[in-house]
């Protein structure tokens, strides 16, 4: 695979992480204010998954570099890491409000 196809298609699956998670943190505002505040670690984690999306957007876009083997792991073990923290909140959700929450 070509590097730059590796780069845009990483961006590409960044992006739609990025959505998805944008879209977790809506159905969390719009949960009471109780149970908001039992997720408080799963927001800040949320947000912070967020910020370090778009700075590897951005990377991605600017610095696709020719050896990207450390960068690759890198954002592999951010992907497993993410996946999880999604996950873990998915579930948080779907108990605080598992009928409006789809699994």
């Amino acid at each position: 695979m070509d590097v730059m196809d590796y780069c845009n298609n990483v961006g590409i699956e960044l992006t739609a992480w990025k959505a998805k998670l944008y879209d977790m943190i809506r159905k969390i505002d719009g949960l009471s204010s109780g149970e908001k505040e039992k997720m408080l670690g799963n927001i800040g984690d949320l947000h912070n998954i967020v910020t370090e999306l778009e700075d590897r957007i951005g990377s991605l876009k600017t610095e696709c570099p020719t050896e990207w083997s450390p960068q690759k792991k890198e954002i592999d073990d951010a992907h497993i890491d993410m996946r999880s923290k999604y996950d873990e909140a998915m579930a948080a959700i779907g108990k605080a409000a598992p009928v409006s929450v789809p699994g």
